[in-house]
């Protein structure tokens, strides 16, 4: 399955975004919350918007590979929900406002599709079956 690849992906990203977190908190000394500290503040919103998104995205595109969806459908809205994290971070870490903006486009552009190209290739015959 090709949406498997992608998991892998964005497992890996939540990985590395949560290891940000853990690394800031010990050199900060923080157990709770950011402490006030900037760059923990950030590393904790940058692995919260990966959390909010990356989950979701994940499960429409695995759906859309079981309804059928061509296979270069799957690789197109995988590398752009992937992108967009990936841009995101990039802004967010560096205070690029532009980048965050299009890393959230992308992702959202590629929510976008996974939604109607799911609606486009579900099984209608069977969502309104009786049996």
């Amino acid at each position: 399955m090709v949406s498997a690849l992608y998991a892998v992906l964005g497992a890996l990203l939540l990985i590395k975004f949560s290891f940000d977190v853990v690394r800031l908190r010990m050199q900060y000394h923080v157990s709770y919350g950011d402490g006030g500290f900037t760059e923990l503040q950030s590393a904790i919103r940058i692995h919260g918007n990966a959390v909010e998104y990356i989950p979701v995205g994940l499960l429409l595109l695995l759906l859309m590979e079981m309804d059928g969806a061509e296979t270069w459908m799957v690789h197109v809205c995988g590398l752009l929900l992937t992108a967009g994290r990936l841009m995101h971070y990039y802004g967010f870490h560096h205070r690029l406002i532009r980048w965050r903006r299009s890393g959230m486009s992308a992702t959202w552009a590629a929510l976008l599709l996974m939604v109607l190209s799911n609606l486009w290739y579900m099984p209608w015959e069977l969502v309104f079956s009786l049996h």
